[in-house]
């Protein structure tokens, strides 16, 4: 039987989609959503891209309206974080005091940014891109800015590139690893998108860390010094050193955790009545030897949808295929499936005309695709990418073969 009172901690993607599946699947009793910032629900994505840019205004960012979280009886909560889980009473207590009651309680806690451990690393001018909050005080920030440094050659600091090149000013990326996307990218991509930012005039120092920021005369940041000793000129700094999971009130409360909230195959953790989803959820997955932690928009809304149905009494593992993107300037990288392990690669499409895909095998097996600026091949790839269907390694090279032969029946 359903739980009747159900209580959502964390208001980003993945517990908003929870709350407006759980009334898709029928669910009818109090649904109360608890989120630590203020304002609606909003989406991510577009704070290191659009956002920035100007292309969506901060109120395009929501991701419903009021209208609609009354109309389906979503109770949000909003900035007042969830402070203590009493597993024993099923109750969940808000820093403003107040204390709610569950039958079944929903952790979408996310994750929060990685701080770098450097000194000078609080002067002003220093910026991280996590919250909407982030992405208002590093917009006000770029119009004055003409030589920024970024840390980490991840997702979010590439995607803070291609909009410094956009808008015009120098820009430095500051990587420890050899190569940018290293856990993320096969290299023959990783190598296409390096010379990609490098044309547009980004410069790149792999095998380097930041040992410590100085200070202008006017207070804020003006150097961020190498752990090899080179300053690089600075008035504006992104860090993007990665995300850690928001998992400390589930260890508090005596759930097991390891680098996230541990689940299990429909998503409960070693708590029946209390679930976990999201970017703080770690889950086993068919696509993985081990429990994994996935950080993306698909997951969480994925992880929303399948959780509302097995609380409609769906006896279902959670298996959706992986996903993922990343918009830089004239790259458009769409990823589907899981390539880390993998052992070799056939590329499909020639990399000089910006346009091309990497089929990632381990053994016979295909773990991904990565896309560059071919998104049919990614949309076939999210449908035969870890079933028995999918090309081989001799096939998937010939452009000739048309992809969607590969495809499961409707």
């Amino acid at each position: 039987m359903m739980p009747d009172r159900i209580v959502i901690v964390g208001a980003g993607q993945a517990g908003l989609q929870a709350a407006v599946s759980l009334r898709e699947v029928g669910h009818s009793g109090p649904i109360t959503l608890i989120g630590d910032e203020p304002g609606l629900p909003y989406q991510r994505p577009p704070l290191s891209k659009a956002f920035l840019l100007g292309k969506i205004p901060a109120s395009g960012l929501d991701l419903r309206s009021p209208d609609f979280l009354a109309a389906q009886r979503i109770d949000l909560a909003g900035a007042d974080p969830a402070l203590v889980l009493d597993r024993a009473g099923k109750t969940v207590r808000l820093a403003s005091g107040r204390e709610l009651a569950y039958d079944h309680l929903v952790l979408a806690t996310g994750a929060r940014r990685r701080e770098l451990a450097a000194s000078g690393s609080n002067l002003p001018g220093i910026h991280y891109l996590r919250s909407r909050a982030d992405a208002e005080a590093l917009k006000a920030r770029l119009g004055g800015a003409e030589r920024a440094v970024v840390v980490g050659a991840g997702f979010i600091g590439l995607e803070f590139a291609a909009v410094a090149a956009d808008l015009g000013f120098a820009c430095t990326v500051v990587e420890a690893a050899p190569v940018l996307l290293g856990r993320a990218v096969s290299r023959a991509t990783a190598d296409h998108v390096r010379a990609m930012h490098e044309a547009r005039g980004t410069r790149f120092l792999f095998g380097e860390g930041v040992a410590r920021f100085e200070a202008g005369a006017d207070g804020r940041v003006a150097k961020a010094v190498t752990s090899s000793g080179d300053a690089l000129e600075a008035d504006l700094v992104l860090v993007g050193v990665g995300v850690i999971a928001n998992d400390g009130l589930a260890a508090e409360s005596g759930l097991a955790t390891d680098g996230g909230i541990v689940v299990d195959r429909r998503l409960r953790t070693s708590d029946p009545d209390i679930s976990a989803i999201g970017d703080c959820a770690v889950a086993p997955h068919p696509q993985s030897e081990r429990p994994l932690r996935i950080e993306s928009v698909q997951n969480a809304i994925d992880q929303g949808r399948h959780l509302a149905r097995v609380l409609a009494g769906a006896d279902e593992a959670y298996a959706a295929l992986p996903w993922f993107w990343s918009d830089q300037g004239g790259i458009k990288l769409q990823i589907a499936g899981l390539i880390h392990g993998h052992d070799r690669t056939v590329l499909r499409g020639d990399p000089q005309s910006g346009r091309f895909s990497v089929f990632c095998y381990r053994g016979t097996r295909l773990l991904g695709v990565e896309s560059v600026n071919r998104p049919a091949d990614h949309m076939a790839a999210r449908r035969f990418v870890g079933t028995s269907l999918a090309p081989v390694f001799a096939e998937a090279s010939d452009e000739s073969l048309d992809l969607k032969r590969f495809l499961p029946a409707a």
